[in-house]
């Protein structure tokens, strides 16, 4: 495995595991305590990486919220926000959207092989739009950030990313939140999908901290084994 990042993974999810409903608006799966959980974890991350996916259904801005922690960015040389991140394997991106207009940092879009070309043509003006292969070649995404001086990432989905970085073992660290209620829609979005993950029955991960924010948990998850960073398993 080429040189990655220490890949973070963070997700809210209902007590059944869904991401969203079928509503088409934003489901509130978290609070305020939390969300400036989340923005602090961000703030501490070089880069955010978000699915094709998500920025269209959720045209997330994936900012550092907090002035003081923007300003402590700064102090330490840094840009205020990280890095944006998205995969697609279509290449269907509106260049309007927040994840391209909003912060003043770099943009970059790995796109599978085929639609590279169509990328680079409507994304260019807002975006570095990298080919990533045919399939998409995760390890080879990862190395590249990398390169680009990115240490910490942050995974913030949506299913489809979260089930190719779980399935494909390249997950060091998850931050799973609960809310308190269930959605019940075979129609709306999970957490996951199928695959073949590592972290099965036989090999579960371990339970790092257990937390609660108001009425969510937030549970930490590593992989068994995989020490805390800086520390011991």
């Amino acid at each position: 495995m080429p040189e990655r990042p220490y890949i973070l993974l963070s997700v809210a999810t209902s007590i059944d595991g869904f991401i969203d409903d079928a509503s088409g608006e934003p489901l509130a799966l978290s609070n305020a305590a939390d969300f400036d959980r989340v923005d602090e974890v961000r703030a501490g991350c070089d880069a955010i990486l978000v699915g094709a996916g998500t920025v269209r259904a959720d045209d997330p801005r994936l900012l550092v919220r907090s002035a003081t922690r923007r300003a402590e960015r700064v102090r330490r040389g840094l840009g205020e926000t990280p890095l944006k991140v998205t995969l697609t394997s279509g290449g269907d991106l509106d260049p309007s959207a927040r994840f391209f207009t909003l912060g003043d940092v770099e943009k970059i879009v790995y796109a599978a092989a085929p639609c590279a070309d169509r990328a680079r043509k409507s994304l260019s003006e807002v975006a570095t739009v990298v080919d990533a292969g045919d399939p998409l070649d995760l390890p080879g995404v990862l190395a590249d950030l990398s390169a680009r001086g990115v240490r910490r990432l942050m995974v913030e989905g949506g299913g489809a990313v979260h089930t190719l970085f779980l399935t494909s073992g390249l997950v060091d660290e998850l931050h799973l939140v609960v809310a308190p209620f269930f959605v019940g829609d075979p129609s709306a979005p999970r957490f996951v999908g199928e695959g073949a993950f590592p972290y099965g029955p036989a090999s579960p991960m371990r339970l790092a901290e257990a937390r609660q924010i108001g009425d969510v948990v937030l549970l930490r998850y590593l992989p068994r084994g995989e020490p805390e960073e800086g520390g011991v398993p």
